[in-house]
């Protein structure tokens, strides 16, 4: 058995679903499929997804929704009409929409999560629709039928263990197609909780590993995953076969063709993945694949870059001999609820670098103020411009002068790091730069490694 996953963009038309349907009956063995709210058709164009959070805002604010509710029916109309579908089966989609603003929600947080996740569970059943219709034996499976359980904030879930076993005794018939909806799943109290955005990854990943499939699916727009990013670095190489810990550390960096939350339940289950191109099937696209017996083609894998990083530099001396400096620093973060990617130190200095995603100006002005509070340091500094390079590779193991062969043609490219540590794994360094020259980084080591 093999778990399909399609995204946005491969479900976004009635041309592209065709396209999907013709993956799908392809290989009888694409039993268990798992769909995306409609994307982008074009430029300039909007997701359901976002026109669902619209709705939910407009509710929450008593705003009128019908212009919004016809907008997002349209899109699945049209798809259905592209098979013929007969309206009135199409139309339990506007039935379901139109209720979403009578159910209880315990807040507005629980209500924009239901609403969301109606983008993958009303295109789930339109497709299992158009699958019967066109004759392909097809079963709609929602999360609360299948016991998809999740823990965690409204809009963050995260996968319940009980999940695993829910599935494990999930009664079907083996020539039956089940189409679940993807990002989404049910909580102990019987709500809807979304994963983070693009979390159908992880729905996926969860469906592998609880049917033991032999391998995970993952169509999308690409042909592969790319040493580097396409927009950075003109035409990367494709990687053909990766590590499941590879993956996970270029995701951290900007590497967003596959979700590093959806890895988890496939390393768990020791479940191959393959990133494919819906518009290319026949194109072998990326595995990605346990550590075990895997043999590196090159010395690093890949190379990415993140932006959206910060640092708080603080200096003491005597630093190293301060007993409990380090956890009076963490007490001040567990309490706004701050957590930080990396906390290199030396004897006198430590930096803390953040994700920004989780701060704001406000709390930025907070920390910087406890911090100096409690722990007197003789120097503080908010360092805002701040990017992170990720070097990658299970080749870097073991490997005399990987780590020269990077930092040299950085001088010579004159670029400033702020920060250079290599993983404990032995398969990663990762570098800070200034937000400006972390282009350049990746461009620089690209070359030093695939060019020459």
């Amino acid at each position: 058995m093999k778990v399909v996953k399609f995204g946005g963009t491969s479900l976004a038309t009635g041309a592209a679903v065709k396209q999907a349907l013709n993956i799908i009956t392809a290989d009888p063995a694409r039993q268990i499929v798992v769909v995306s709210a409609p994307g982008k058709r074009h430029d300039g164009d909007i997701k359901v997804t976002d026109l669902l959070i619209r709705y939910a805002n407009e509710t929450i604010n008593g705003e009128d929704t019908a212009k919004t509710v016809q907008e997002i029916f349209e899109r699945y109309e049209t798809i259905g009409h592209f098979f013929d579908l007969p309206d009135e089966k199409i139309k339990i989609i506007k039935e379901l929409l139109v209720d979403l603003p009578k159910k209880d929600y315990p807040n507005d947080e629980y209500l924009l999560a239901a609403f969301k996740a109606h983008g993958e569970r009303l295109n789930a059943r339109l497709i299992a629709m158009i699958m019967n219709h066109l004759g392909i034996k097809a079963r709609f499976v929602d999360p609360t039928e299948a016991g998809i359980m999740v823990t965690g904030a409204p809009n963050d879930a995260i996968v319940n263990p009980e999940t695993y076993r829910n599935l494990a005794g999930f009664k079907y018939e083996v020539y039956d197609r089940l189409v679940f909806p993807g990002f989404f799943g049910i909580t102990p109290s019987g709500h809807i909780a979304t994963f983070s955005r693009g979390g159908s990854d992880i729905t996926g990943a969860i469906l592998a590993r609880g049917f033991h499939a032999r391998l995970y699916e993952n169509f999308t727009d690409v042909d592969a995953i790319f040493s580097a990013n396409p927009n950075v670095v003109d035409n990367p190489e494709p990687i053909r076969t990766m590590t499941y810990r590879e993956m996970r550390e270029l995701s951290y960096a900007g590497f967003s063709v596959f979700h590093d939350e959806a890895l988890i339940p496939a390393i768990q289950g020791q479940i191959p993945i393959n990133v494919k191109n819906t518009h290319a099937p026949e194109k072998p696209g990326t595995m990605i694949v346990p550590e075990k017996g895997f043999k590196p083609e090159n010395i690093i894998t890949g190379v990415a870059s993140g932006k959206h990083f910060s640092a708080l530099y603080l200096h003491k001396y005597l630093l190293n001999k301060e007993a409990g400096f380090t956890l009076r620093i963490l007490d001040i973060l567990e309490k706004h609820n701050v957590p930080y990617e990396h906390m290199p130190s030396g004897i006198d200095d430590i930096s803390i670098i953040f994700d920004k995603k989780f701060l704001n100006d406000q709390l930025i002005d907070v920390l910087c103020d406890e911090i100096q509070n409690k722990i007197n340091p003789d120097r503080l500094e908010w360092i805002d411009d701040y990017s992170i390079t990720m070097i990658v590779g299970e080749g870097m193991r073991d490997r005399v002068g990987a780590a020269a062969g990077i930092l040299q043609p950085l001088a010579d490219a004159h670029i400033s790091l702020q920060m250079i540590n290599q993983g404990a794994s032995q398969i990663s360094i990762m570098l800070g730069t200034k937000r400006a020259d972390a282009d350049k980084a990746v461009q620089v080591i690209y070359h030093q490694f695939f060019a020459n």
